[in-house]
């Protein structure tokens, strides 16, 4: 038990040793890129129309008052730094995300030498995205099956107690089912298929989705850990999952 959770933990460093190998940085560093720029222009954007309105007011005030406008200058960039370090991470994770289909089928080829049948990627992506949404429907409906018991599990006194590691074991095994998508569903495999895969493999999943949550709660490198986990799953597939779904 113990054994085969460490070593799924362990494919999240794993993938994140791989994105920043020649060749799979990139899927990293254009989503980042993208990300600085979007932040940069809307940082520009808010300086020049927090200026207009700091010229707008100092008329306004006395002369002595004046020594203001640096103290107003230096509460919004208080405020700017206090918002991109909570956002940042979150943004880029959002702007990557269209980028993962590619990142998973890259480390595919990379490890095993083949790519995903029907090429995988963006154009898999785009021929598969009615089947796409109806799956992520699904998917919701699958969290809800589950969370709504662990919700009522955690107002029952006494019972209450064991739910924060219900929700840990629940976060943890969505995390694998999240990230696994991304290779398994290059090789068109339906949500269903795929948990009946993970399951067959529980506890190298749950210590692969356990790393991941652990990882998401350290501060400015989580937004590695959406690129590393993409990786990181996709080496599982490719070591051990594929030879799952053929059974």
């Amino acid at each position: 038990m113990l054994k085969p959770f460490l070593a799924g933990a362990g494919y999240l460093l794993r993938g994140l040793r791989l994105v920043i190998e020649p060749g799979l940085r990139r899927y990293v560093a254009l989503p980042l890129l993208i990300n600085a720029l979007v932040f940069a222009g809307l940082l520009w954007l808010a300086a020049d129309q927090f200026g207009v309105l700091v010229d707008a007011i100092l008329p306004a005030l006395p002369q002595w008052l004046a020594w203001l406008a640096g103290v107003l200058w230096l509460l919004f960039f208080a405020a700017v730094a206090v918002l991109v370090f909570f956002t940042f991470s979150v943004v880029a994770n959002l702007i990557a995300a269209p980028f993962n289909d590619l990142l998973a089928e890259a480390v595919e080829r990379r490890l095993s030498g083949r790519a995903p049948p029907g090429g995988g990627g963006l154009w898999r992506a785009l021929k598969g995205a009615p089947g796409a949404m109806l799956d992520e429907l699904r998917k919701l409906g699958y969290l809800l099956k589950w969370a709504l018991p662990l919700l009522v599990l955690s107002l029952i006194p006494g019972v209450n107690l064991l739910a924060p590691l219900a929700w840990a074991v629940f976060t943890a095994w969505m995390l694998a089912l999240e990230y696994a998508d991304y290779p398994m569903g290059n090789h068109d495999l339906r949500p269903d298929h795929q948990r009946r895969i993970l399951g067959r493999q529980r506890w190298l999943s749950l210590g692969f989705g356990s790393g991941v949550m652990l990882a998401t709660l350290i501060p400015l490198a989580n937004f590695l850990v959406m690129p590393a986990a993409v990786a990181g799953a996709s080496a599982l597939w490719v070591d051990r999952l594929h030879q799952e779904a053929a059974t």
